[in-house]
């Protein structure tokens, strides 16, 4: 199924290999909006590898992570035996969670490490690293989940559509534009990155 949504018109696949530290956003472009661009300018920021799958405007096809990481594709494989630890970003919307930022995935250590350089940047959001406080349907801890697959596995960050710049907050924002807590998340992730080993 992956190849097959790999194959598909307009479909992206993206990767870059720098640093031993990767982001990834395999749920990117129109499918979970804004988390390809947080992946890529942290990765930028930070000298890290990247990773995504962007769909097209108007397409919105979700594979689970784990028929992803079940059957790879020859440029994500590539990307996870280049790097040690992945941290991969996705989107999601829960009632009563817009504010809350969920970091699972296998690797608790650097889950810790990228909660302590989230929070100061990000006062107004509640950044979740207990995985007993994350549903369990969003923990990540699959090892088909791609974020699981490099070598020292990695984290997997569940951003709300609030720090991602939608939603009625930030209706007036410019297209494109990377809101304030969209930036000061990137800044987090970048520095986790830059300080991670």
């Amino acid at each position: 199924m992956f190849a097959e949504l790999l194959a598909t018109p307009g479909v992206v696949e993206e990767v870059e290999l720098r640093g031993s530290i990767g982001f990834m956003a395999y749920h990117g472009g129109n499918l979970e909006r804004v988390t390809d661009v947080v992946a890529r300018t942290a990765a930028e920021a930070s000298g890290a590898s990247f990773y995504a799958v962007c769909q097209p405007e108007g397409f919105r096809w979700h594979l689970p992570s784990i028929t992803i990481g079940s059957q790879p594709s020859p440029a994500l494989q590539d990307f996870v035996e280049h790097v040690d630890v992945a941290i991969s970003i996705h989107g999601y919307g829960r009632e009563g969670m817009w504010a809350s930022l969920l970091l699972g995935g296998q690797n608790r250590v650097l889950a810790s490490h990228v909660a302590d350089c989230l929070r100061p940047a990000l006062g107004d959001y509640e950044i979740l690293d207990d995985l007993e406080a994350i549903p369990k349907q969003l923990r990540g801890l699959h090892r088909h989940n791609p974020v699981n697959l490099p070598l020292s596995t990695g984290v997997q960050v569940e951003l709300p559509p609030r720090v991602r710049g939608m939603g009625p907050r930030w209706a007036d924002a410019a297209p494109g534009e990377l809101v304030p807590p969209t930036a000061a998340l990137i800044d987090g992730l970048a520095e986790a990155a830059r300080t991670w080993g």
